[in-house]
This record gives C-alpha cells, sequence and structure tokens, in this order.
C-alpha cells in the first residue's frame, strides 16, 4: 500500500461498467486530458533484482545494497529511499513507480523526468506541510494533477485537470478481509457479510481502493478513520462533490479513483509497456493497450 498521490443501493458485489476495450499507440507527447476526462497507467514492476544498480559501487554500500542506476531519472532522495527497503523486490517496485510517474508527468509538461520538482500541499486537516504531493508546473498552464499507487504486481498512475486519487490493491487473503472488515463503516460492513463468502475477496479489495483513492484525494490518506466515509454500493449515500469509481486491474488486483466534483465524462485506461529505471527513453510509440468507459453526465 505505498503510495503517493496528489494536486485524482444494492447488496450485490458491484461489477465494473463495460468496457471498450481498443488497440492504440501512445503518442510521442501525451495529451493533456480534457477538462471531464481521467488518464489512468497501469504498469508491471520488474521481476525482484531485474533494477539496474550504479556501477562501481563497492560492497557494503547504499548502492550495493540496492540503489538504482543515477540515470533512472529519480531524485537523491529517491534513489535513497528505494535503497532503502530491507527487501530489494521493494526498492525496485517503489524505483519504478516513482520513474514512471517520472516519465508520464514529464511527457505531459514537456520536461525531462529528471527536472521534475515535487511538493507538498497543505494538509487540510492541520495545514501542515505533508498534504498531497504536488508537481510544479507553470503557472500559465493549467494545473495537472496526479496519483501514484503500487501494490503487489501493479502500479497504477492516474492523472487528471482536477484533484484525484488512485488506489490499487492486490486481492487480499481471507484473514485480511476478516480482519480488516472492522475498520469499514457500519454499512459497508453489512454489505460484506451480505456478499456470497467465495466473493468477499473482490468485494473487500472494492470496498477498500474506493476508501483509500478517496482519502488520498482528500488530502488526508489514513490519518482519517477510514469508517468515517461511506464508499459502498448505495451511490446515494457516498460522499457529496466527489466521484469514484471502480477501474479495470486484471484478476488479481482491484482499483479505484476519485475525482474531485462530477462523474468523469471519460476515464481512460491504457497499460504501459515494462521500463525499467536505468533503461534510457521509453519507446515512444510502442503498442498500448487502452480501455476507455465514456461515462454518462
Amino acid at each position: 500500500m505505498d503510495t503517493a498521490h496528489a494536486s485524482a443501493s444494492a447488496l450485490a458485489p458491484v461489477r465494473a461498467p463495460a468496457h471498450d476495450l481498443t488497440p492504440s499507440r501512445a503518442s510521442r507527447t501525451p495529451t493533456r486530458p480534457a477538462a471531464g476526462d481521467v488518464h489512468v497507467w497501469f504498469v508491471r514492476p520488474p521481476r525482484s533484482g531485474s533494477v539496474p544498480r550504479s556501477p562501481g559501487a563497492a560492497a557494503g554500500t547504499a548502492a550495493d545494497s540496492g540503489l538504482p542506476a543515477p540515470d533512472s531519472g529519480l531524485s537523491v532522495a529517491e534513489l535513497r529511499r528505494a535503497a532503502s527497503f530491507a527487501r530489494a523486490g521493494d526498492g525496485d517496485v517503489y524505483a519504478t513507480a516513482h520513474a514512471a510517474l517520472r516519465r508520464l508527468l514529464g511527457g505531459y509538461l514537456g520536461l525531462p523526468p529528471a527536472g521534475l520538482t515535487f511538493v507538498r500541499e497543505p494538509c487540510p486537516g492541520c495545514s501542515g506541510p505533508h498534504g498531497r504531493p504536488a508537481v510544479v508546473q507553470s503557472a500559465d498552464a493549467p494545473t495537472l494533477h496526479f496519483s501514484l499507487a503500487h501494490s503487489r504486481g501493479l502500479i497504477a498512475v492516474a492523472v487528471a485537470p482536477r484533484v484525484i486519487g488512485v488506489d490499487v490493491e492486490r486481492l487480499p487473503s481471507t484473514g485480511t478481509v476478516e480482519a480488516c472488515a472492522r475498520a469499514l463503516h457500519t454499512r459497508e460492513r453489512a454489505e460484506l457479510a451480505a456478499v456470497p463468502p467465495e466473493e468477499r475477496q473482490a468485494y473487500f479489495g472494492r470496498l477498500w481502493t474506493r476508501k483509500e483513492a478517496y482519502l488520498k484525494a482528500l488530502g488526508t490518506g489514513l490519518s482519517r478513520h477510514p469508517r468515517i466515509d461511506y464508499l459502498g454500493a448505495d451511490l446515494r449515500r457516498r460522499p457529496a462533490r466527489w466521484a469514484v469509481l471502480d477501474l479495470p486491474a486484471g484478476p488479481e488486483h482491484t482499483a479505484a479513483v476519485a475525482v474531485d466534483g462530477a462523474r468523469p465524462d471519460r476515464v481512460t485506461v491504457r497499460w504501459l509497456p515494462a521500463h525499467r529505471p536505468g533503461d534510457g527513453p521509453a519507446a515512444p510509440d510502442a503498442a498500448y493497450g487502452s480501455t476507455t468507459d465514456r461515462s454518462p453526465r
């Protein structure tokens, strides 16, 4: 659940809306999402130990313990964070996620990935400098908001012209569902209990990713208790002024996105080709799988 984000009635399981799966080709420069659009990018992290490391690192140094190569586009702080994980695989996922975020935002903003500067917005609860992450942008262009999430086996980046939060989670075990259900809203717990046992893991996953996406968009994260807000099947009871949508993330994960305001006109989901930190520029003309949900107004 290591994530970053910035300035995206029935009791039966909620099914993801039908999507029109069509192949597309990435443009050399990503086009900013229109006012009513949301872009979501999924990335598969590399196999453990496959991220290139700094050459010439002496045994026992930070680089030897898991520091990605410096040409990954990551900042010094991000490189050190990637090296700090006890398991190399976790550091690989962190490095790949943040390199993908830089690569995508750099494309949208017309900047080199290494040239991006990230800051923190004020916390909505205490006004401290630990709210939503944001990227420094030109004052002449509309603000581009983003959110980053990664779980075991999948990375998600969401981009929109309004505040957004995204979350992705691997399907939980039965034990995890039982242990974490007590953190849900009362009505959500009732919905979960009404679902057939064989469907509860997926149903809980959808509930939890909606909840985390919404809390990240708020800027509070889990410092706001998960049971306060209802994100279950009854759309009328969900938080006012927010749209929270499930995303198609494959058979092993659930994902959701939350945006400030009305339901998006269109949510486009793309799978980014495998690209490891240190590999150099991504092939801009590689084929992408694209899923577009033309949301009703």
